[in-house]
């Protein structure tokens, strides 16, 4: 309302009034109490009982009513005599009006949490806010003689028959220049302690970030209103009312997001974008106007002055404004990266992927085009390995607190982004241009690992295979061989004395016989260490419960389940046998369970074992044995996984997940 009649108002008033009686547009500054009043009422809805919240609101509605009183004051004095009212809005305007500056140490003391300093830091602050208020006070009974020369301003012939004085409290006249000069010297003096209080609230944020990020959206605020100061030096005469009023708006708006959401934006990320391109807009003014006032002169001494500038912007906008936007992006490169440049960075980077070979190679150049793209002087990228180990690639000097990003691909977390906390600020745009880069290299590297193990694969089944040959032969050439061949030798012998020598030819004939028991004991062992029988004869259900059978000791009590296990490839089978013997062993050996189950399941195209038991589990520390690094190592063979895990509960689980793939069709085939 203040500021709608305000503007009518001011409509009224001819401009020529106005700069005789050198007073502002009313409106104007209600409109900054209003930019006020707006954050401090949301504030007040969301925290009623919060100080800040009634400075702002107070602070507006003021400012409002002070803009209003200025208004009226520049229309009641168009009439001689002037109009009712206008006594006391020169009042309301010139005196009361200072009493806007006690909001600054107000919001500085009790800023974020709403209380003052405690222990002597509060009769300091209190000290401070009544230096503050003395200028409001001695304004108000200032007499108007007195306040109007220590301004320097001569009063308007406007003014001259209003009531200026309505209150005095009967001081000699040369008192009051004394006691005004000395209020007016401790406005800026009374804000070395809020300032003080401020940066040691500051100081003491360092280990809370929702503290921290409040304090810099005050220092943000600070720093927009010092960037307004410097402009307003520069900038017409018109727009300072307008960058005041943006300042002003600005400022509630941050104290007011400070407080409710001080992580709603990124404040570390809005605080250095402002700092950097208030310098670099300053940087390219200063320029221009160098560049400018150089080429003035130099034209300026063969033409008129006219004619030198506008030739001279010419030249500059069409020679130096190509010049000026690449140093632009030059600045904006050195201090923000090349992350301005999606497919540059992520062409760059594919370029260096292609020149290395190593995953570990390749994991550096990624490093290395991160610190590049984001200007941080520390990256980390960890990749994980199929097998449960990470290829980890570092650049640069690790600082104390770093930031830990996820690496995912289809869903899948591959690996980790390791960044320093205060100097990668990232947006959603830098975020995307991240993960597509990380992304990329993860693959790439992945990739790289994946053939070189798949190499490393097809060497050990070559070289697994040449050991299996010379074992069979080993065993065929050096025990079967012989043992047959014994066998042979001892029939001849008996047949010979057969005729002569029945009992002797009876004694071979029984060294024979169990020559061939021992004979068919080596063949079924080797049979049985290609793949053991059972799992032809009654399945691998049946034979994982002949096993449990077995390796049954008393007090356990071990349940073998299964289902949809037919047509398993017999890579398949013999893995999931030996994992489920393995882990039975173990629970009978060293877990002193009560009960063991074993589960056999399809899932999707995998097979999937799980042995659990109630066992003590496995202590903290316990060096891993050969057992359970063999289940890891058959899973890993057909390029599944195991996993083994002691809940809360207590026991052990051991789950394996073995691949079927192709080997599954050729067995339903």
């Amino acid at each position: 309302a203040a500021v709608a009649a305000a503007a009518v108002i001011d409509a009224a008033v001819p401009a020529a009034h106005r700069a005789a009686t050198q007073l502002d547009l009313g409106w104007v500054a209600g409109v900054a109490g209003a930019f006020l009043c707006a954050p401090g009422a949301l504030l007040l809805h969301r925290l009623p009982r919060h100080p800040v919240a009634w400075v702002l609101l107070i602070t507006g509605v003021h400012w409002a009513v002070d803009g209003l009183a200025c208004a009226w004051l520049a229309y009641a004095t168009l009439s001689d005599p002037a109009l009712p009212g206008a006594g006391l809005a020169f009042w309301l305007y010139q005196r009361l009006g200072a009493s806007l500056l006690l909001s600054l140490p107000l919001i500085l003391l009790l800023y974020p949490d709403g209380r003052l300093p405690r222990g002597r830091w509060r009769v300091a602050a209190l000290a401070g806010l009544a230096s503050t208020a003395l200028l409001p006070l001695v304004l108000l009974f200032t007499p108007s003689t007195v306040a109007q020369a220590d301004s320097g301003v001569p009063l308007p012939a406007a003014f001259a028959g209003l009531d200026l004085d309505p209150t005095t409290i009967g001081l000699p006249t040369s008192v009051w220049a004394p006691v005004l000069a000395f209020a007016g010297a401790m406005v800026p003096v009374s804000l070395v302690v809020p300032f003080a209080v401020v940066l040691g609230r500051y100081r003491r944020s360092a280990g809370d970030p929702r503290r921290r990020a409040r304090m810099r959206w005050l220092l943000w605020a600070a720093v927009v209103d010092v960037l307004v100061m410097l402009a307003m030096l520069v900038l017409p005469q018109a727009l300072t009312s307008i960058g005041l009023t943006a300042a002003v708006g600005l400022t509630g708006i941050a104290l007011t997001v400070g407080i409710v959401a001080p992580q709603l934006v990124d404040i570390d990320r809005l605080l250095g974008g402002t700092i950097l391109y208030a310098a670099m807009a300053l940087s390219v003014l200063v320029v221009d106007a160098c560049v400018l006032g150089v080429a003035s002169t130099v034209l300026g001494e063969r033409l008129a002055e006219r004619d030198a500038a506008v030739l001279a912007l010419l030249l500059v906008t069409a020679v130096y404004g190509p010049l000026r936007q690449r140093l632009w992006v030059l600045a904006r490169r050195l201090v923000r990266g090349r992350r301005d440049d999606p497919y540059g960075v992520v062409a760059g980077l594919a370029e260096q992927l292609e020149r290395q070979d190593r995953p570990e190679e390749q994991l550096v150049a990624v490093a290395r085009s991160v610190a590049a793209a984001f200007k941080v002087p520390y990256v980390a990228v960890e990749v994980d390995r199929p097998g449960g180990e990470s290829v980890v690639a570092a650049y640069g000097t690790a600082p104390g607190d770093t930031q830990v990003l996820p690496i995912a691909y289809r869903d899948e977390t591959v690996g980790r982004l390791v960044l320093p906390s205060r100097r990668a600020s990232l947006s959603a745009r830098d975020g995307r241009l991240l993960g597509d880069m990380v992304r990329q290299a993860a693959i790439a590297a992945r990739t790289a690992y994946l053939a070189a193990e798949l190499q490393r694969g097809r060497e050990r089944i070559v070289a697994a295979r040449e050991e299996e040959r010379r074992r069979l032969r080993r065993d065929l050439h050096d025990g079967l061989g012989p043992t047959l061949g014994g066998v042979a030798l001892r029939i001849d012998t008996a047949r010979n004395l057969a005729a002569r020598k029945p009992e002797e030819a009876d004694r071979l004939l029984r060294q024979a016989r169990e020559d061939v028991t021992t004979a068919l004991a080596d063949v079924r062992r080797l049979v049985h260490d290609l793949r053991p029988p059972a799992l032809d004869d009654v399945g691998l259900l049946g034979a994982v419960r002949q096993q449990a059978a077995r390796l049954r000791v008393p007090g356990l009590t071990v349940t073998v389940e299964g289902e949809d296990l037919e047509g398993l490839p017999a890579a398949a089978e013999v893995a999931a046998y030996r994992i489920a013997s393995e882990a039975l062993a173990n629970v009978a050996r060293h877990a002193g369970a009560a009960t063991a189950k074993v589960r056999l399941s399809r899932a999707g195209d995998d097979l999937v074992v799980e042995i659990a038991d109630d066992g003590v589990g496995i202590p903290a520390g316990t060096p891993t044995g050969v057992g359970l690094v063999s289940l890891r190592e058959r899973a890993a063979e057909l390029g599944g996984d195991c996993r083994i895990e002691c809940p809360d509960g207590g026991g052990t689980v051991v789950t394996a997940r073995l691949p079927l793939g192709l080997g599954a069709e050729v067995a339903h085939g």
